[in-house]
């Protein structure tokens, strides 16, 4: 595959990350500056989900001023899942670019490409990555029903290797459709982390997350990150109280560099998450690694190595 490093519009600023308390790679945009209130149904359904009513949806510059009064940034992204859905994203890709290069002390724009819009997908994706200043795409394997190691999504993989850009994919369970009649139509075979392994070595200048503890896969996860060196795990969805032992023991050995914060906002605030991460048995050495270095090293932020090569040692 393509290991050219060609860098889009946006290598992001946050200059000043060092001064954040945490960079959040895994913040949903669920509503449009254009008055759209998003998808209410689905709000009402992932609140019940998490047990916080219904869900708020948030505007790329809303987005922007919670996370600064927080001293976090954020990755922010929408998830295009036009071929389950039939509908266009809301707000779509290009307008939380356009926003996220507004506030680029606090926000990172990702993309989403729905595989099932073949070539015209990947032609888009060449469009954000170049001229729109995206960092990295989200893939929902589950929603847009695909195995991540299908060979039809691979050009799209193609273009974001070239840029130097992260794909991040969706593992294990979800609440989208839980709870629903057949789920809502989702099946959780698509997002089993195995697959992300053939992904990794046929894409090994590519960077990838996989999102989540990858319940019920979680062991399949760790070891795909502790084999693949561009692989990395977000912390995102789930409260830290209920994480895997395995997975926390993990974060603070040998992955302690490849572990990443990620609250999944809104479903989950970063103070939620904070205050449940609190309580995790890790050394104090590693939760600034998981807070926001290696967020940052990922990112290429200013005064980082690159991700590459990064040290797996405990």
């Amino acid at each position: 595959m393509s290991t050219g490093s060609q860098q889009g519009a946006g290598a992001p600023s946050l200059q000043q990350w060092q001064d954040l308390a945490a960079i959040d790679v895994h913040v949903h945009v669920h509503r449009s500056v254009k008055d759209d209130a998003g998808p209410v149904e689905s709000g009402e359904q992932m609140g019940e989900y998490f047990g916080i009513g219904t869900m708020h949806g948030y505007t790329v510059p809303e987005l922007a001023a919670y996370y600064r009064e927080r001293r976090m940034a954020a990755v922010v992204f929408t998830v295009d899942s036009i071929s389950a859905t039939g509908d266009e994203p809301v707000p779509g890709n290009r307008e939380i670019a356009e926003l996220a290069a507004e506030h680029p002390d606090v926000l990172v724009p990702f993309a989403s490409i729905d595989p099932a819009r073949g070539a015209a997908g990947v032609r888009e994706a060449r469009i954000l990555a170049r001229d729109y200043g995206v960092r990295g795409f989200k893939f929902h394997p589950g929603v847009q029903g695909f195995y991540p190691d299908d060979r039809s999504v691979y050009p799209l993989y193609e273009v974001i290797e070239e840029f130097g850009l992260i794909s991040l994919f969706h593992t294990g369970q979800t609440g989208v459709g839980a709870g629903s009649r057949g789920g809502g139509g989702v099946r959780l075979k698509y997002s089993h982390p195995l697959a992300i392994d053939d992904v990794a070595a046929d894409f090994p200048d590519m960077d990838i997350i996989m999102a989540h503890p990858s319940f019920p896969w979680q062991d399949e996860a760790l070891s795909i990150a502790l084999h693949k060196p561009r692989v990395y795990i977000d912390l995102s969805g789930w409260s830290p109280k209920y994480f895997p032992p395995q997975l926390v023991q993990y974060a603070d050995t040998l992955l302690k560099h490849k572990v990443l914060f990620g609250s999944d906002f809104p479903v989950i605030t970063p103070e939620r998450w904070m205050e449940a991460f609190d309580q995790l048995p890790l050394r104090d050495s590693v939760r600034p690694l998981i807070l926001r270095e290696n967020a940052a090293r990922l990112l290429r932020l200013p005064g980082t190595a690159t991700a590459s090569g990064s040290p797996s040692t405990p």
